[in-house]
Parts: structure tokens; C-alpha cells; sequence
């Protein structure tokens, strides 16, 4: 039996007389993934074992290394990153953090109150 995961749904603010809008948890969780991979040093998401596996047989989680935490209208995030090897990981990681923070709180709105960046290993091959 395949394990359920719990996905909320959170309403943002805005005119109420037209409708309303809700954002998934796993879209701001798919932004923070494609933003920290935009940023020069970052190799990849790192996943559990599972999306590791998934991801070699052509299966892409956005999403994976990423979890986020919405309370209200804040948001914490915790990236689980590859890193390029030869690139300095404290600066890499600000800008990663930088980078996050903003995408997130231009494209939904949502206060990104931390950005918790976790280095999972070394990608020793040649840079792109």
C-alpha cells in the first residue's frame, strides 16, 4: 500500500469578491527546488533514497530535498543540496538563501521568514 503524504492548501489574500486563490505547499516546495538550482554551485536537489532511485529511471520530483513549513502567512524552508565541487559553500549557500527568499515571496506573496540550507554531499564531476 502507498503511504499518503499530507498536502495542505493555503489561501492567499486578495479580492474576495471575484474568488479566491490557494497555493499548495508542494508549489512553493517545487519554486524553492527550481530556484536553488538556478544558482551557480548547486549541482542538484538532494532526495531521500527513493526519489534518488526514481529520479535514475526518468521519474523527476521537483520537489525532492525541499520541505516546507506554511503558518499562516510565513513560510520556513529546508533545502537538502549537491554542491559542484571547487565552489566555496558558505557563499554559494547565501546566495542560495537569497535566491529562494525571493523567488518565493515574489511569485506567491508569502513572507519567507528562514531558508535552512542542508549540504548532502560533493558532485565531483566536471562543472557544466
Amino acid at each position: 500500500m502507498e503511504k499518503e503524504t499530507k498536502r495542505n492548501t493555503y489561501v492567499l489574500p486578495g479580492n474576495d469578491e471575484l474568488g479566491t486563490v490557494q497555493i499548495s505547499d508542494e508549489v512553493v516546495a517545487v519554486i524553492a527546488g527550481l530556484a536553488a538550482t538556478e544558482v551557480e554551485g548547486v549541482s542538484a536537489m538532494a532526495g531521500n533514497v527513493t526519489n534518488e532511485l526514481m529520479s535514475r529511471v526518468g521519474v523527476k520530483n521537483l520537489a525532492k530535498g525541499v520541505r516546507v513549513e506554511i503558518l499562516g502567512q510565513r513560510v520556513k524552508v529546508s533545502l537538502s543540496l549537491m554542491m559542484h565541487y571547487g565552489y566555496n559553500i558558505p557563499t554559494t549557500c547565501g546566495k542560495v538563501q537569497e535566491k529562494v527568499k525571493s523567488t518565493i515571496e515574489n511569485m506567491t506573496g508569502l513572507d519567507v521568514t528562514d531558508v535552512n540550507v542542508r549540504i548532502a554531499g560533493v558532485d565531483m564531476n566536471k562543472n557544466k
